[in-house]
């Protein structure tokens, strides 16, 4: 094959992925941050200018609220860590073949349905009149309906639910390759279960670990569904704040504001976590 029909064909199979990236992704954040600079001076009349991230510095409700999203956002990404590292571990270096498609199956399981259809289903066990609460009034537990919904932990059980496959296969992936003769030597060397976790398997898990915990937190801290229809009124998050500048005030140039804030504070939430963590971007997902 000469050079001009291997570059040819180089070309044409990334031209979809390019336009993709383009179409999709470049284009819409170049328009929403061009429209996040509008500011309305008058009936149809526009002017450029950082008015709208006033509004969100001038109003403590607004940062407050991302603020808030932000620290739930990490504590979900925790919770998904230590929930999901023990079931990826037993599934890349424990199970059978078998029961590593069985265990894989049953993760994807969720991913069936709609982020509407869970978030109903999480209503009909934690809702006073639920599964839950009519348990407990009859086995003799309370006399009368307990509310599980509408507060941060229905919201953070919701979510960890909803997310924790996005850590179990990066983790899985990474843990795949680790051989398990690095395990048997820390074990020879003298070491305990703790010490081959914290010095061995950790450390090889790292780009998993770091993958995982950087879809998790994005795709968390970007969630609105879920927040909205288990924490009621008492959600507090951002992508809220974001629709109802767009949908119930007509504001759309502060909407794209509040848009590129949401992307520019979790930016930097991952770039402070790949700077703590000692990784990079590129080599985490070279492992993954």
């Amino acid at each position: 094959m000469t050079r001009d029909a291997r570059r040819l064909s180089l070309i044409l199979l990334f031209a979809p992925f390019a336009l993709w990236i383009v179409l999709l992704i470049a284009l819409p954040h170049i328009g929403i941050v061009i429209l996040s600079l509008r500011e309305k001076v008058a009936p149809r009349v526009y002017e450029y200018g950082l008015a709208n991230y006033a509004e969100f510095v001038n109003e403590p409700i607004y940062w407050n609220t991302l603020l808030r999203t932000g620290s739930m956002s990490l504590l979900v990404t925790f919770l998904a860590l230590v929930i999901g590292f023990p079931i990826a571990y037993y599934i890349a270096k424990i199970a059978g073949k078998r029961a590593r498609g069985a265990l894989f199956l049953m993760c994807l399981i969720p991913l069936w349905v709609s982020d509407l259809i869970r978030a109903f289903g999480w209503i009909l066990l934690l809702r006073e009149s639920g599964v839950i609460s009519s348990f407990l009034i009859w086995s003799g537990t309370t006399q009368e309906g307990i509310e599980f919904l509408y507060n941060d932990v229905a919201v953070i059980v919701g979510l960890v639910y909803t997310v924790i496959l996005f850590m179990i296969v990066p983790l899985v992936s990474t843990l795949d390759g680790m051989g398990d003769d690095m395990i048997e030597a820390g074990y020879n060397l003298g070491g305990n279960s703790l010490t081959v976790l914290r010095r061995i398997i950790i450390p090889y898990a790292m780009p998993g670990i770091v993958a995982g915990c950087i879809v998790v937190f994005m795709l968390t801290a970007g969630s609105y569904l879920t927040p909205i229809l288990l924490g009621g009124k008492n959600s507090s998050w951002f992508t809220e704040q974001i629709y109802n500048q767009f949908i119930s005030r007509f504001n759309w140039e502060g909407g794209a504001a509040f848009g590129v804030l949401l992307l520019l504070f979790t930016s930097t939430v991952v770039w402070i976590g790949l700077r703590l963590s000692g990784q990079s971007l590129a080599n985490t997902v070279a492992k993954t």
